[in-house]
């Protein structure tokens, strides 16, 4: 098999010729080998080769399962393999071994799949954009001075620079779907409880984490989170599973579906030019294909949500240091600077403001449990701008050493009256308003690549169900694949392809 013809098939159709016996693991294991060589020096998607583990399985003749044979990358977060470290793109965690696999990882491995290295994150997953100073940047495919998002983005830039047609993420904020839309991929982030977390830890931001993919193909995504989604005996409690696979669904068409779409927010009060176009857009193909769309005021108050879930976020990120501080001796220089002010500012907030964030949690529900029962879907721009820049959200190096200075003085009182939060969420969250809402409420969500701006870079579209809607948001997607597809757009202009 020649390289063009390995980046034309997705991973199903993969599996499929690896099950007929036209092509081995191996042959496909080179070919991925040989892609990531190639093109990732330029990338930085890929932080870790794990070339030993993946050789023993593609020339172990005992692969099963329905994507047996196919390469695949896991996340350098929250997706451990036994016998490597999981860094979470963090120094402090940089020699942590794990022990076990990972729920998610061990179901990816009996799904059949190939893990031969371990993506690019920023540190902790903490931003929309991947750039750690652990492991560098992450590039997009498509514009290389461009970021490819985050947390994801490593898992985003090599499944756009089709060195595997598929790659692990997870998404608590919008880790799935924002790199999904900065590379021209789909993104499903589950509904909560559904994605299996552990057993390093319990489900993790109360909730609102899920492990998924991105991929180029609606049915790909479909396939691997009919391999990951089931029940796990040591949860907290059992969701309601799908009683079918979702990818056995996906010829069928969605009857006329009501949608509302949004371009609205208050973090963000003029999104790009190109952004609304993507909606817009979005909005006349549905039109065509017999849905019945309508313009809405959104749903939520956005700015105080993102409040709630930086209040949130915060409060995990200080835990989270105080327990690698704990467990493994780290000590603050060890830490990124904007890691150790978030932790600090989640310490000075306390418990009360967590909690209430976390009871306001319920506003949102209700209010897009209302709207969900006039529309049966939300449409919004995935994010509000094109793809930023390289370092286009970094602090300054003044910034960082007040950052580490407050840390040390533990002046989260001063950070508090200094406006952080709301400097947090304009430069974080401003150009990624809209896909927190899926998280602090539970409800799955989906990017698809419907736009793409006019000096060729994409920007996807989310579309947000009530819970359960998993199947209808992938049926829908599978649709829009049908009638604008995307799987042979390759970021051939900036050399890549």
């Amino acid at each position: 098999m020649e390289f063009a013809e390995y980046v034309s098939n997705d991973a199903t159709s993969l599996a499929e010729l690896v099950r007929t016996g036209e092509v081995k693991p191996r042959e496909l294991l080179n070919l991925a080998r040989t892609r990531a060589d190639a093109v990732d020096g330029g990338l930085n998607s890929i932080v870790m080769r794990m070339d030993a583990a993946a050789d023993e399985r593609a020339d172990s003749g005992e692969l099963t399962g329905p994507l047996a044979g196919v390469p695949f990358l896991i996340k350098d977060l929250a997706q451990e393999y036994k016998g490597y470290p999981t860094s979470y793109g963090s120094q402090s965690l940089k020699n942590d071994v794990a022990a076990e696999h990972a729920l998610v990882t061990q179901r990816f491995l009996d799904a059949g799949l190939v893990i031969f290295g371990k993506t690019n994150t920023p540190e902790f997953g903490a931003k929309g954009v991947t750039e750690s100073e652990l492991w560098g940047p992450a590039r997009n495919p498509w514009n290389p001075e461009r970021t490819p998002g985050g947390s994801s983005g490593g898992a985003g830039a090599a499944v756009a620079a089709g060195i595997v047609p598929a790659a692990g993420a997870n998404d608590g904020g919008g880790s799935i779907r924002i790199p999904a839309a900065c590379n021209g991929l789909v993104g499903l982030k589950l509904g909560r409880g559904l994605s299996p977390y552990g057993p390093q830890t319990g489900e993790v931001l109360f909730g609102m984490v899920g492990q998924g993919v991105v991929s180029r193909t609606v049915r790909d995504s479909a396939a691997l989170c009919d391999a990951i989604v089931g029940p796990d005996p040591y949860a907290d409690y059992s969701a309601q599973f799908p009683t079918t696979p979702f990818a056995s669904d996906l010829d069928r068409r969605p009857a006329k579906l009501r949608i509302g779409w949004s371009i609205s927010s208050s973090v963000n009060p003029n999104p790009d030019r190109e952004a609304v176009a993507a909606v817009e857009r979005a909005a006349t193909l549905l039109t065509g294909l017999g849905h019945r769309v309508e313009q809405v005021a959104p749903p939520y108050d956005d700015r105080s949500l993102s409040r709630d879930f930086l209040t949130i976020w915060f409060a995990q990120v200080y835990a989270q240091v105080v327990d690698i501080k704990a467990r493994l001796g780290a000590k603050n220089s060890q830490f990124e600077p904007d890691t150790l002010a978030m932790a600090e500012f989640g310490r000075h907030s306390g418990m009360n403001a967590m909690i209430a964030a976390l009871e306001n949690t319920r506003t949102y529900v209700r209010s897009l449990a209302e709207f969900h029962t006039r529309f049966d879907l939300f449409l919004t721009p995935t994010l509000a701008t094109p793809p930023p820049r390289l370092g286009a959200t970094a602090t300054s190096p003044l910034v960082q050493l007040a950052a580490r200075v407050m840390n040390a003085m533990r002046g989260g009182r001063v950070m508090a009256l200094s406006g952080l939060l709301d400097d947090a969420i304009e430069q974080n969250l401003g150009w990624v308003p809209y896909t927190q809402l899926a998280n602090l409420t539970g409800r799955p969500a989906i990017s698809v690549p419907l736009h793409w701006t006019d000096d060729g870079l994409p920007l996807g579209v989310q579309f947000v169900g009530p819970l359960g809607s998993e199947r209808l948001l992938l049926q829908l997607a599978a649709q829009l694949e049908e009638a604008q597809p995307w799987i042979q757009r390759f970021p051939a202009p900036h050399g890549v392809v």
